[in-house]
């Protein structure tokens, strides 16, 4: 067996261990309750057997009394244990939620910086809200009815061998209606799921593009792309419905067909003098409680399939994550950053965007990394924050691979300011603080005065206790990259990296968020720069050219920028003559 088999054994194993640790013994309580549930149902048999052949043959009305109070005692227990088990279904399925709803979210959060779509990523999301609602549903209560039918049918096989075998052939051919209503909508369930996530994608996409679409007049051509996904996702949905509820329905004409039978046979075996009045009605209550549960399974059978689909899921998703070990706290970083012959390739297609990258950064030292757009600076970035992982190669935090590290500790020593800054629907004190609960108003309002974006904050009418809203969309551009920076700078992390962070900045801004990159360098920090113009480069000292792909230069910033000059760029052919726009372009 590969280590990699054997890795995903043992992370399989502790997810099913896990699970266990938190049920166990819940499904073996539930199943009991459920026998003592179906064998007080048999009460109503009991009951008519009684009156019919003791109390209206002796024609005493104490004993049709005491027999009624005794029935009446019995369905009250049956009413208790039903709502019990009812009441311990639905908390089973919130404890469900609390345990995997975390979870779900944490890949939830992960998915999307590995090429999934936003709709993929929430689904986990959903499959919780599914698997709950199932809990509460009629669908556990079938299946946990479903062990005791042989419990009736032995019942009416007693009163008349005939119609036991009558009862179990029912039984038998409406669990293969269930098996053959499993076998003939598993697939379409699955495609249904799966067009449902797309069409929840292209709805994203145009939620998150509106002003796009409304500017340039194509909302119209959205809604029908919508539409026509949508239109695949009815049509798979339909016609999984139409399985389930065509097999639901003829199950419930076999089974009333059934009874009836039942009820003739009954008949006429009390006319032969085989069996009495009494027990006609009883093998009618028995064996219409011996077919419900088969029944009402059938008739829940796209919840039982939703559910396990999901279920499924989470599992995998539970395994993924258990799999994970805590790594042993290490001590700060302070002294390096090393990029040893980095290859990495998009999660999401596989392709190599950056080959054998390798450089060294020292305490105090910024980086500015410049080349053509499409050359893999953001590939760089996110490769050297561990947003994307690496195929080979290694990034270090003193000499320490980023994997060594807690993913809660090490962003305690990062911070970074991505090329389109989305901010939380929160406060901006949620914000910066990178939601701390401390509160910490020195190291907030440091980090907002080294980005120059203290004045502008305590001008709002909430001041820091401003709401953003979604995305941050009551601030401009600007001035969510401003606090986008200052997210960055808070509490003085050791490597601050920055992707085009003066693209939607004025003039003041660029001069504040140089200043910031001088005080980085003062305090012992690391900055790396990703620039599009050469303004946002007067505070680095080092200077890297990432051009298709790979590191093409990388030194001191005066002599890369005259090697620059000197020499025509890769990305230069049509224009060798006009070293400045080339210039511009590498650093823009």
């Amino acid at each position: 067996m590969s280590t990699a088999s054997t890795a995903k054994s043992l992370a399989e194993h502790r997810g099913d261990a896990m699970l266990k640790r938190e049920f166990k013994g819940i499904g073996v309580y539930l199943f009991w309750i459920s026998g003592i549930i179906n064998v007080l149902a048999l009460t109503g048999s009991f009951y008519m057997l009684q009156i019919y052949d003791r109390a209206l043959t002796s024609g005493s009305i104490p004993t049709l009394a005491a027999l009624s109070v005794l029935a009446v005692g019995l369905y009250l227990f049956q009413g208790a244990f039903d709502v019990v088990r009812s009441q311990l279904l639905v908390r089973i399925g919130a404890r469900l939620d609390r345990l995997l709803a975390p979870i779900a979210h944490r890949v939830s959060v992960d998915m999307p910086r590995f090429g999934f779509s936003t709709a993929e990523a929430l689904e986990r999301g959903r499959d919780v809200d599914t698997l709950r609602t199932f809990m509460g549903s009629q669908g556990p209560v079938a299946l946990f009815d479903l062990p005791w039918v042989p419990l009736y049918i032995l019942f009416v096989y007693f009163l008349h061998p005939m119609l036991g075998a009558v009862t179990l052939g029912g039984a038998v051919v409406l669990t293969l209606l269930t098996v053959w209503t499993e076998i003939k909508s598993r697939k379409l369930s699955s495609a249904a799921q799966q067009a449902g996530v797309a069409r929840n994608a292209i709805a994203d996409s145009n939620a998150r593009n509106a002003d796009v679409l409304k500017a340039m007049g194509f909302a119209g051509r959205a809604v029908a792309r919508f539409n026509s996904a949508n239109q695949e996702h009815l049509k798979l949905q339909t016609q999984a419905s139409d399985i389930v509820g065509t097999y639901s329905a003829f199950s419930r004409v076999l089974r009333m067909l059934l009874q009836s039978a039942l009820l003739g046979l009954g008949a006429y075996f009390t006319i032969q003098g085989q069996m009495s009045a009494g027990a006609i009605i009883a093998v009618s209550v028995a064996s219409a409680r011996a077919l419900a549960p088969i029944d009402m399974a059938i008739a829940n059978w796209k919840g039982v399939i939703a559910a396990r689909q999901a279920f499924k899921r989470l599992r995998e998703t539970m395994v993924a994550l258990s799999g994970m070990t805590k790594p042993l706290d290490l001590p700060a970083p302070t002294k390096s950053l090393k990029i040893e012959k980095i290859t990495v390739a998009a999660p999401a297609t596989g392709q190599v965007l950056l080959s054998e990258v390798g450089f060294e950064l020292h305490a105090g030292q910024a980086l500015g990394v410049i080349g053509p757009s499409g050359g893999g600076k953001t590939t760089l970035i996110r490769a050297l924050t561990g947003i994307w992982p690496v195929l080979r190669g290694g990034v270090r935090l003193d000499d320490a691979e980023l994997s060594q590290w807690d993913e809660e500790v090490i962003g305690r020593y990062i911070g970074y300011l991505p090329q389109e800054v989305a901010l939380l629907d929160g406060t901006i004190i949620e914000n910066i603080s990178r939601l701390d609960p401390t509160r910490d108003g020195k190291a907030i309002v440091a980090a907002t005065q080294a980005a120059g974006v203290h004045e502008m904050i305590v001008r709002l009418p909430d001041g820091y206790d401003t709401q953003l809203g979604p995305m941050g969309t009551a601030l401009s551009a600007g001035q969510r990259q401003r606090i986008g920076l200052a997210r960055a700078l808070y509490k003085d992390p050791f490597v601050v990296v920055m992707d085009e962070p003066n693209a939607f900045l004025d003039a003041e801004g660029e001069l504040a968020l140089n200043r910031a990159i001088a005080q980085i360098r003062r305090r012992g920090g690391i900055a790396i720069v990703v620039a599009h113009r050469p303004s946002v480069l007067s505070e680095v000292d080092m200077v890297a050219v990432i051009q298709n792909g790979r590191l093409t230069s990388f030194g001191p910033k005066d002599k890369v920028i005259a090697q620059q000059k000197d020499g025509p760029a890769a990305d230069n052919e049509s224009r060798p003559k006009r070293p400045k726009p080339v210039l511009a372009e590498q650093a823009g």
